[in-house]
């Protein structure tokens, strides 16, 4: 079957530039057009800023979209890589809301923060609007995911956990991100990998990070998966006990903390994050992006964010970004009907 990305789409069917030459992009299309500027209005030429962008987080406060949305700002901002850039939330559909809204989004410099999660969620949603339709810039981060219980919690290791599901199968609840995300296909995959069957898998998904941790601490569920990142603080805190991590080694935050492979559950998965822009745009504003977003993930604010924030610097763009996300969409569709997820 022809790959998806090989349709007559507009974004993916152009050739996407190189992280390297996205500036000389500019500059040649310039060129071509007997000096006159190939970008679109307001893009000003390839050294400088952009005058505004846009920045769609498609979740809800509180979440690891947000948090890389808001993060991208602060440090497009202080390294003024733009002179200002204004994010906007738009939760609900494990992101797919916010991807309708970047298909009829009209300011070409506009960037949405989007994902593992939001792969899946095109797929479980049956969303009109696909991945396919925009334009890929970067991937940026990526991180493992943590499974984590009340600190009240009977459960003192994943098998424990998963016994209780064996035994009261749906009396025992799991809360993460929206359904079909990371944190819902990783529940899958443990109880896949234990030999518990996908229907008897109770998860309860939430659009922002804030929320699942609000039912966590309100005892509300009886487990949660989120990313590292997230959830760090409360574990630390004392507030949730972390049973496992999804990667395959431990993670830094959360020293002593056990990968799911080395406790018997040959899983293992992480969680990665980029930006998109709007199917529509032309070749020279999708290379000015992509230099900006390269300038960007090169900075030392950068770095210090990721630190910060436990991610994994995961950048790569062009047509490296655009490969990767081709074969991320097949996986990720495989995995949901393994799964039981998509039919």
């Amino acid at each position: 079957m022809t790959s998806p990305f090989n349709s007559t789409r507009t974004t993916f069917t152009r050739r996407a530039a190189l992280v390297a030459g996205a500036a000389g992009v500019v500059l040649a299309m310039s060129a071509c057009a007997g000096g006159a500027s190939g970008a679109s209005a307001g893009q000003g030429s390839a050294t400088d800023p952009l005058k505004k962008l846009s920045i769609i987080v498609p979740a809800n406060p509180g979440g690891g979209w947000d948090q890389t949305g808001r993060a991208m700002q602060q440090d497009l901002q202080s390294n003024k890589l733009v002179t200002s850039a204004q994010v906007s939330n738009i939760g609900g559909g494990g992101g797919t809301n916010g991807l309708a809204k970047l298909a009829t989004e009209k300011d070409p410099n506009t960037l949405m923060v989007m994902g593992y999660v939001m792969v899946g969620a095109v797929e479980t949603n049956a969303a009109k609007t696909r991945l396919e339709d925009t334009t890929p810039i970067a991937r940026l981060t990526e991180e493992p995911l943590v499974l984590v219980v009340p600190a009240s919690s009977k459960y003192q290791s994943v098998k424990d956990l998963v016994d209780d599901i064996k035994a009261n199968g749906k009396a025992v609840a799991i809360t993460g991100g929206s359904a079909g995300g990371a944190d819902h296909i990783l529940a899958g995959q443990i109880l896949k990998s234990q030999g518990v069957a996908s229907d008897q898998l109770n998860y309860i998904g939430y659009s922002g990070g804030g929320e699942s941790i609000a039912a966590l601490l309100g005892n509300k569920v009886q487990a949660g998966i989120s990313g590292v990142g997230e959830y760090a603080e409360q574990v630390k805190a004392g507030k949730v006990r972390a049973l496992a991590v999804s990667g395959e080694s431990e993670a830094p935050a959360l020293p002593g903390v056990k990968p799911l492979k080395d406790q018997g559950v040959d899983v293992v998965l992480t969680n990665w994050r980029g930006v998109v822009a709007p199917g529509s745009i032309d070749d020279a504003t999708k290379a000015k992006l992509t230099e900006t977003v390269t300038k960007l993930a090169e900075s030392e604010a950068w770095k210090s964010t990721l630190a910060k924030n436990n991610w994994d610097d995961a950048f790569l763009a062009g047509d490296g970004f655009k490969t990767f996300l081709t074969e991320d969409i097949a996986k990720v569709k495989t995995t949901l009907t393994e799964i039981g997820l998509v039919k």
